[in-house]
């Protein structure tokens, strides 16, 4: 592939480095920058929103570094994005955790706790031991459902197996958006797409074969859907 510029958006929270070498290993011949520097985003050809951690710091050091407004520049610039984690939780319209937590709109939706679902702690899926409840945060490997096609899941199949680290899952009345599901005790949304933009809930760095041939997808997507 011809060389390309990826900026991963440094607002003080994320598995920054990891990202970094993951897309670093799977297109060695891309320009990969953490960077917190708005114009070097704007200018790069590829962006990716990483997060971990609790949603009101993040959105609050989001706004506090003006990355909500170059968020949604990069995300209407036609340009590849790539949410991760809380990084897609951000975009919805607000959380529940930490009390409730406005978040940056870019999508219809809101995001959920696990323990709060109804009836949660008394399901068990079927790779737990029998009578056993289910733990938060979901920890682990589950397999994602591809509920449309998108050239992200190029060369991996349908019920592949990523990595997840949450509490919390994305909620979106837009079915339309949903490009993978998955299920721990009930069926969540495990990444949605629409335009140029597409976010992972799980962490694609941390999903060895699968998680590398995502980054790699999107290291070489136009930004078309």
């Amino acid at each position: 592939m011809s060389s390309t510029q990826v900026a991963i958006i440094d607002y003080g929270m994320g598995n920054l480095h990891s990202v970094a070498s993951a897309v670093r290993h799977v297109a060695p011949r891309a320009d990969v920058i953490v960077t917190s520097d708005s114009q070097a985003i704007a200018q790069a050809d590829r962006v990716i929103f990483p997060g971990v951690g609790a949603i009101r710091d993040c959105v609050a050091e989001i706004k506090h570094r003006g990355f909500d407004k170059a968020v949604a520049r990069e995300m209407a610039s036609g340009k590849p994005v790539l949410a991760i984690c809380v990084g897609l939780q951000a975009l919805m319209q607000s959380s529940e955790e930490n009390g409730g937590v406005e978040c940056l709109s870019a999508f219809e939706g809101e995001v959920k706790g696990f323990a709060s679902t109804p009836g949660f702690n008394l399901i068990c899926d079927e790779s737990s031991h029998s009578g056993e409840r289910l733990k938060v945060p979901h920890m682990g490997w589950n397999q994602v459902q591809q509920k449309q096609a998108h050239p992200l899941w190029h060369d991996i199949d349908d019920e592949g197996r990523f990595y997840f680290v949450h509490s919390y899952y994305v909620q979106t009345p837009q079915s339309d958006l949903v490009v993978g599901q998955s299920h721990y005790g009930h069926n969540f949304v495990a990444a949605i797409a629409q335009n140029n933009v597409f976010a992972a809930q799980f962490h694609p760095e941390k999903s060895h074969t699968n998680g590398l041939q995502l980054l790699k997808n999107f290291a070489e997507w136009d930004g078309k859907f």
